[in-house]
């Protein structure tokens, strides 16, 4: 990965000073992130591993490549930093025409970020297949063999600390057999902070895992076999660690767009083409749920797009927005066998 993803990484590197949160030093910056790699060595040593050898792959050096991975590092408590992340809907074996469980999601970076997204199956003796999108090594939503999807949304806990960095929990759950281990690995307390992780399996069992550093609640799929989530806190239990307020009203607007269009759907009625309607939708601007940079929006796009259906093991997704980008699709083999 490391050799295949190299102009990638090194342009992460390159950029290191310029993005560096303001009033923290390049030599602070490396201290921080040596203690994050230091509580992660003794519990995910095979992180540690798979970085490095992308680190080497690419010929840049493991504790700057470590400390581009760290997404905690990158951010100052409180700082505004969630311009239009990400929109998942999920509609449950009740709600679709199929009986299956399907999941939907759109992940919005900034413009420049597109060129990057690359789609990666990665196969490990005694371990599920794994189909991860994202960067390099970036994993913004997965799947695997034994029958588990993860998408989700970014938020802004403000009760971030050193520990497991949220952006590395991800590959521990993609690794799981199980929806319990699942949701093990995404609560471990150890953990800097969290996202909402939308985690599903192949029976039709979803979790909403949204968390922060010190706290989490999860919630599944309502009584219309129906789950929208954006970028902010929605339980009343977890609202007291939103860090950006402001930016959730904005988050609360693509919210209320996604839920409203699902919840139109009459029972047994959701189709891949009516997640994808939603997933393309342009009302709202500039709060929208499919972004587009020519309609003012120069910081965030829609960079790519996914609808699984979970039930079987297979994934539809494209690179740019989904209203109008080329549509590619992964099967598992032996799916729900591992």
């Amino acid at each position: 990965m490391g050799e295949l993803g190299a102009e990638q990484i090194r342009r992460g590197i390159e950029a290191f000073d310029e993005q560096l949160p303001k009033g923290r030093t390049r030599d602070a910056q490396l201290k921080l992130a040596r203690e994050y790699r230091d509580v992660t060595v003794p519990t995910l040593p095979w992180l540690i591993d798979e970085l490095d050898g992308c680190a080497e792959g690419a010929g840049v050096d493991t504790v700057e490549f470590f400390a581009t991975t760290v997404e905690e590092l990158w951010y100052t408590p409180y700082a505004k930093r969630t311009q239009g992340r990400c929109s998942d809907v999920v509609a449950g074996p009740a709600a679709t025409a199929d009986g299956h469980l399907w999941v939907g999601h759109n992940n919005d970076l900034r413009p420049e970020m597109e060129a990057d997204i690359v789609a990666i199956e990665k196969t490990v003796d005694d371990e599920p297949v794994i189909l991860q999108v994202g960067g390099v090594p970036w994993i913004s939503v997965g799947w695997n063999q034994a029958g588990l999807s993860l998408t989700g949304n970014e938020l802004s806990p403000n009760d971030e600390r050193v520990g497991i960095s949220r952006s590395h929990q991800v590959f521990e759950m993609l690794r799981a057999h199980n929806l319990h281990e699942m949701i093990a690995h995404a609560i471990r307390p150890d953990r800097a902070s969290s996202y909402n992780n939308v985690l599903a399996d192949r029976y039709g069992d979803v979790a909403n895992v949204e968390g922060s550093a010190t706290d989490v609640e999860i919630s599944h799929l309502d009584d219309d076999d129906h789950l929208t989530h954006t970028n902010h806190y929605l339980s009343e239990r977890m609202r007291p660690y939103e860090g950006d307020p402001d930016y959730a009203v904005r988050s609360d607007v693509r919210f209320c767009r996604a839920r409203d269009l699902l919840a139109d759907q009459p029972p047994g009625s959701v189709t891949p083409q009516v997640l994808r309607s939603i997933l393309s939708d342009h009302e709202n601007q500039p709060n929208e749920v499919c972004r587009h940079p020519e309609w003012g929006h120069s910081t965030s796009k829609t960079v790519f797009w996914c609808i699984a259906d979970v039930t079987e093991g297979r994934i539809s997704f494209g690179r740019g927005n989904p209203c109008d980008s080329m549509e590619q699709e992964y099967v598992f083999a032996g799916y729900g066998a591992a």
